[in-house]
């Protein structure tokens, strides 16, 4: 066999491979025509190599960002380096329909590419190869196990009776408060609530009305705070607010106005008669002497017994 029939075999073999590895081959040239089109760019756009080959990139594909693909292109011709896009960066680069049947849901193909600069004897780069991964399994996987994690951080963050956030998680807000008021200083309070006589509901009419008070008061809560305040359930009847840019006498106001919504709640459907209740409050603003959150917290507790002590159904302030 002569030098040229080896490598017109060794041509041959080699068209062969790039045309059944399962990714996308294509080569343009510096101004954009198509040049080379394997296999995988015909099963998967519908467009032949004949039909492909020697037509404009952006004519065969209409909606490939030029701007995008003309600074990428510019980066791997200046640099004679290869470039890189992930699924991450940009979901695709070529509008492929997703035909996996693991993720067959899916409506495209989601892709990684390679774009290598095609050098000529003279080391001059003269076209653009572009090599396509269909990783659509894999990313549509971490995409579900994304919005997983990201369903069961919120569940971690809301308490399951009452829909306000969990303490765990009310705790990690008043403990990043706490650090910005050291830095700026601005005026926060907070507010202690707890159900008067609350045990008593339960022994009476049983656990299934004390969280149905529960959830009626937690309905309170976040009808009367604003959206910038960050209410919990914070033990079995008790409840706290933290009120951001709030002077402790504007939050003494709110609570005086939640208390009093509280007297006049009337839960029905838990007991013969619709079940009333009250509330003891506590209302403590941000000073310099807190140190840590539980020093805070403390000093609203505080406050708050001593509204149980001088009669309940009232506020006072720390």
């Amino acid at each position: 066999m002569s030098a040229s029939d080896s490598n017109l075999a060794e041509f041959h073999w080699l068209m062969d491979v790039l045309q059944t590895v399962d990714v996308g081959i294509l080569v343009v040239s510096l101004d954009n025509r198509i040049l080379s089109w394997n296999s995988f760019m015909e099963n998967h756009s519908g467009i032949s190599p004949d039909e492909a080959i020697e037509r404009d990139l952006f004519e065969v594909f209409p909606d490939l960002p030029s701007d995008w693909f003309a600074h990428k292109a510019r980066t791997v011709v200046q640099l004679k380096n290869r470039a890189f896009t992930t699924w991450e960066q940009r979901p695709y680069v070529f509008h492929f329909k997703n035909n996996r049947p693991i993720t067959g849901k899916v409506a495209f193909m989601y892709q990684n590419c390679t774009f290598i600069p095609v050098t000529n004897v003279r080391g001059e780069v003269e076209s653009l190869c572009i090599i396509v991964y269909d990783v659509t399994d894999e990313a549509a996987m971490t995409l579900e196990l994304r919005d997983a994690n990201e369903k069961m951080q919120a569940l971690a963050r809301l308490d399951d009776l009452t829909g306000l956030y969990s303490r765990g998680y009310w705790e990690v807000q008043l403990k990043q408060e706490l650090t910005r008021q050291k830095r700026t200083a601005e005026p926060t309070s907070l507010i202690m609530l707890d159900i008067d006589h609350f045990k008593r509901i339960n022994d009476t009419h049983g656990r299934k009305a004390g969280d149905t008070v529960l959830q009626a008061v937690a309905a309170l809560i976040q009808k009367t705070a604003r959206i910038s305040d960050v209410s919990c359930h914070f033990s079995i009847d008790k409840f706290a607010l933290m009120l951001p840019n709030t002077p402790a006498n504007d939050a003494l106001v709110l609570a005086e106005r939640l208390r009093e919504e509280i007297a006049e709640l009337a839960v029905a459907g838990v007991a013969a008669e619709p079940l009333t209740v009250t509330a003891s409050m506590g209302v403590s603003g941000w000073t310099s002497r807190f140190t840590t959150p539980r020093d805070w917290l403390i000093d609203a507790e505080q406050a708050l017994y001593q509204s149980k002590a001088d009669g309940r159904d009232r506020v006072t302030l720390a």
